[in-house]
């Protein structure tokens, strides 16, 4: 789920990886649903639901989410607001692993209410001066760019009064500090910004619109994080722990099993309509995301009733090995990416048509929200 890597360790798999990434998109196969202008095959999504289905079959470094952001998010958000030469030069690096790039969204005081976010733009002449903090910023230590929102006029509500970046991080003004988890690694960075000043070529889109950007991050990483995946353990290996704990044996576990497993199925039965359907309302991934958080808690749930003192300490059982590791980091996927409640909010306005959740201060000028 979140590693438990030294500094030096963590650096060594981003390497590997990266070198796995630029060996791939060399070889024709790193972007193979993107234009031939960008390096990629212009192939279809199937395509590239294939070959990740091939690769998962033999043995590969394994994933970072910096590396994630960096070709899932970030990339595809650049392509969208293609603006200038300078952005759309950092694309095809990026997919090629040679540049690596993270999100500067959350803050302190904006998390699920990201709108909410205080970080400070001010344009002179063409430059930008950014200053603020952002936090909870997936693998900040070994980027070379960051994707930065902030706020450019404090006069106007705050979804409108927000401008996003590509900021440089190893520009004047900026220094990043690890944050530990309780899972044992420092996945997460705090990321400080003092008078950082970049041009305005970086800006993405028009000023104002930071939130649309935003939006169209966000939707890429729910998509993401919403496939269908073996991330925080697979449904096979549950099953082996289970025969290995004997709790096949236990009509309550056998039960909590069996649900587990329908809610699997239900995954890759939404994952297939979703493909053919396409997402015209634009939030299936919401959806996919949805059920992938409560599959992690589902199996979470299962583990510690099976391991039960077992799983606090390794003790060389079968079977037993570092599911410590996906119970401490379950929770923090049902906050990445927009919270669960994030998640039921945008299913049952845009999906349902349900009545908007009252908001005291969508009109009112970001300056004058108390804080």
């Amino acid at each position: 789920m979140f590693h438990d890597l030294s500094y030096e360790a963590e650096l060594e798999l981003i390497t590997a990886l990266a070198d796995w990434i630029r060996t791939r998109y060399d070889a024709g196969f790193g972007a193979v649903g993107w234009p031939e202008s960008f390096g990629g095959a212009g192939l279809s999504a199937e395509h590239e639901a294939v070959l990740a289905r091939i690769e998962s079959e033999y043995e590969v470094p394994s994933p970072h989410e910096l590396m994630s952001v960096t070709l899932h998010l970030i990339a595809p958000t650049l392509r969208v607001f293609d603006r200038t030469p300078e952005m759309r030069a950092l694309i095809s690096p990026m997919l090629r692993g040679d540049v690596l790039a993270c999100q500067l969204f959350s803050e302190p005081g904006a998390g699920s209410d990201l709108a909410s976010l205080a970080t400070r733009a001010r344009r002179e002449g063409d430059e930008w001066v950014i200053t603020g903090q952002k936090v909870w910023t997936s693998g900040a230590r070994f980027a070379q760019w960051g994707e930065l929102l902030a706020r450019t006029d404090p006069d106007v509500p705050k979804h409108r009064g927000i401008t996003a970046f590509m900021v440089p991080l190893d520009a004047a003004g900026i220094e990043v500090r690890p944050l530990r988890q309780m899972s044992g690694g420092s996945s997460f960075n705090e990321v400080f910004l003092e008078e950082v000043r970049i041009p305005d070529a970086y800006r993405i889109g028009d000023v104002g619109d930071g939130w649309k950007v935003a939006l169209t991050t966000l939707g890429f990483e729910r998509n993401s994080s919403g496939e269908n995946t073996d991330v925080g353990g697979s449904v096979d290996q549950v099953i082996s722990l289970a025969r290995a704990t004997g709790a096949l044996d236990d009509q309550v576990l056998r039960q909590k099993l069996a649900d587990l497993l329908i809610s699997h199925r239900l995954a890759e039965v939404s994952s297939a309509r979703d493909a053919v359907a396409g997402d015209p309302t634009g939030v299936l991934g919401s959806m996919r995301k949805l059920q992938w958080t409560q599959r992690l808690t589902q199996m979470s749930d299962f583990v510690i009733d099976a391991l039960e003192g077992d799983l606090a300490v390794d003790c060389g059982a079968p079977q037993s090995f570092a599911w410590t590791e996906h119970v401490l980091g379950a929770p923090g996927y049902r906050i990445a990416g927009g919270s669960d409640e994030i998640q039921r909010n945008l299913i049952a306005e845009r999906y349902l048509g349900l009545p908007a959740e009252p908001r005291g201060d969508k009109n009112t000028p970001w300056r004058d929200i108390p804080r």
